[in-house]
């Protein structure tokens, strides 16, 4: 993967930031989650790849049955990692997880 344009120091806060918001989660960022956050940065992970992911996860966990059991929260930014890697490997427009943040939005 090619080598990240903004700043370890950037790249981590903004991820980190980002995470803090994503619905479903504690809110609250560990240690853990800030070496996750520059191993991502260091393997070259675009933060766009992970902001659509946290975002996709997110729609996953509250667009479901009702009929399901509640989720627990998430605790960890390692919950995402899955759903990071999936998203690299897809071949979807920004459009779409541009409609899914406005679905969450709403």
């Amino acid at each position: 993967m090619a080598v990240n344009p903004v700043s370890r120091e950037q790249y981590v806060r903004k991820l980190l930031d980002t995470y803090r918001r994503t619905p479903g989660t504690t809110g609250i960022v560990r240690r853990a989650d800030r070496l996750l956050a520059a191993q991502l940065h260091q393997r070259g992970v675009p933060l766009s790849v992970v902001e659509n992911a946290l975002v996709l996860a997110a729609a996953r966990r509250l667009f479901r049955p009702a009929t399901l059991p509640p989720l627990t929260t998430v605790r960890s930014l390692a919950y995402f990692l899955p759903v990071i890697d999936e998203v690299l490997e897809l071949k979807i427009s920004d459009d779409y997880f541009q409609h899914i943040r406005h679905r969450l939005q709403r």
